[in-house]
């Protein structure tokens, strides 16, 4: 049989305004862009778990732009799996409709449809909710016999020991500027914003070093100086476990990038390690220079509120080791009033942060965000999904208007990554580079 994975890729801002200041500001999307050519983890994991007698094949959703050659390509397959972020699940829906209508048997997965299945069920033929790794197995036999379910849903959590190495070789190399490897799922911190792989499994779970180090090898038997990005939550969580695995990754000369917590700039020895290993950037959820805008973003505790008096000094010491610090802060949330803007502004300037990512607080569907905005009538539209883009707004803010957070968004926009702002951050982050470069050529 041909199965056919088809990833939804290419999000991008609603709003008319943003999107013309991105033609302009140069650093304005070059993180979405990145995250939106990310090829789907998910979806390789599946097709690594499907039966080599099958047909298998990796399709991008841009590819089926036009419904001519979209609905010949479909076609040609018995089953399609479709995975989706909310900001593109109506187009999902839509792709989901016309293969149905073309007798092609439709499954689809991801946080969306694990929020709401339901909803998924108006368009495809099963919904995968969860962790698709155990159920997907059943789910092929079901297929094959004839009696594929509506809904397919794990009891248990999956052992990320049992993970398959994801289907590297379906891809077209050459239309990815990196790839993705996972080494654990889930976070220790519990925002009420996150819509990541915390809605997928309840627990923090690593990956075996072997396992990981085993899907890096077979990325290197198709592209020999990989960019690798660690498709993880907050990777450092266990750091014995990448105090061994770092100098692995050193020997396999790989460049590459993940998502951290503030606690790795307590730790030069790991810190040391990450850049001898080839750590090009690490990103990091500031979400707020301000203390009270903190108090209850996390639902078990305000880890991150005992953090802020080391903001600053965290990123000097990471960016001292010659790793790029990303910054990534939330405009929007309820403590924050239009003063947020300035501070934001001013917090990167004095920081020297080399990159930065500014985002709306987003309600999406299954977080508790989601559901306390829901309760108290707060949601623009409660279906509006295509808004749930990080840059557009779907919800009231508590103290300013819908009108003041878009205009304070678009104006620090401007501010943060106009070409005057851009080159100043990264000259900043080239002479600290080569302050670690004459200082390790001394220390030899």
């Amino acid at each position: 049989m041909r199965i056919g994975f088809i990833a939804m890729s290419g999000i991008r801002a609603q709003d008319p305004e943003l999107l013309k200041l991105g033609l302009t500001l140069p650093g304005f999307v070059e993180r979405s862009k990145v995250v939106a050519s990310l090829p789907s983890l998910g979806l390789l994991t599946l097709a690594a778990l499907t039966a080599k007698h099958h047909h298998r094949q990796y399709i991008d959703v841009q590819d089926l732009d036009d419904p001519a050659i979209s609905d010949s390509v479909l076609k040609e397959f018995d089953l399609v799996a479709i995975s989706s972020l909310s900001a593109q699940i109506h187009d999902a829906y839509q792709l989901a409709d016309r293969a149905r209508a073309l007798g092609v048997k439709t499954v689809m997965g991801g946080l969306h449809v694990t929020a709401l299945p339901d909803e998924a069920l108006e368009h495809a033929d099963c919904a995968v909710v969860g962790e698709g790794e155990p159920v997907w197995p059943s789910l092929m036999n079901d297929f094959e016999s004839g009696n594929l379910q509506p809904i397919y849903q794990s009891d248990e959590e999956f052992d990320l020991a049992q993970a398959p190495i994801p289907a590297f070789e379906l891809l077209d190399i050459e239309r990815y500027n990196r790839l993705t490897v996972q080494t654990s799922r889930g976070c220790n911190h519990s925002c009420e914003f996150c819509a990541s792989s915390i809605l997928l499994t309840q627990r923090y779970k690593q990956k075996p070093m072997a396992k990981v180090l085993a899907e890096i090898d077979r990325i290197l038997e198709i592209w020999p100086r990989p960019f690798i990005e660690f498709a993880d939550d907050n990777s450092f969580v266990d750091k014995n476990y990448w105090r061994k695995l770092l100098p692995e990754l050193a020997r396999r000369k790989v460049r590459w990038f993940t998502e951290s917590d503030l606690s790795i700039a307590e730790d030069p020895e790991l810190l040391k390690l990450m850049r001898e290993s080839g750590c090009a950037q690490i990103l990091i959820g500031f979400e707020t220079p301000d203390p009270h805008a903190l108090y209850g973003l996390e639902t078990r505790s305000d880890w991150k509120v005992r953090q802020v008096s080391k903001y600053m000094s965290a990123i000097r010491n990471i960016q001292s080791h010659g790793i790029s610090v990303n910054g990534c802060f939330i405009l929007g949330l309820d403590q924050q009033e239009s003063d947020c803007f300035d501070a934001v502004h001013n917090f990167v300037d004095e920081s020297n942060l080399h990159e930065v990512q500014i985002t709306i607080q987003t309600a999406f569907p299954g977080t508790p965000l989601y559901r306390r905005l829901l309760k108290a009538d707060r949601l623009l539209e409660k279906h509006a999904w295509e808004t749930c883009t990080l840059f557009d707004i779907n919800f009231e803010p508590q103290n300013m208007s819908v009108k003041q957070l878009r205009k304070g968004f678009h104006e620090l926009s401007g501010r943060l990554y106009s070409e005057e702002a851009t080159r100043k951050r990264k000259n900043s982050f080239r002479r600290t580079l080569r302050d670690v470069v004459r200082q390790q050529r001394m220390s030899c």
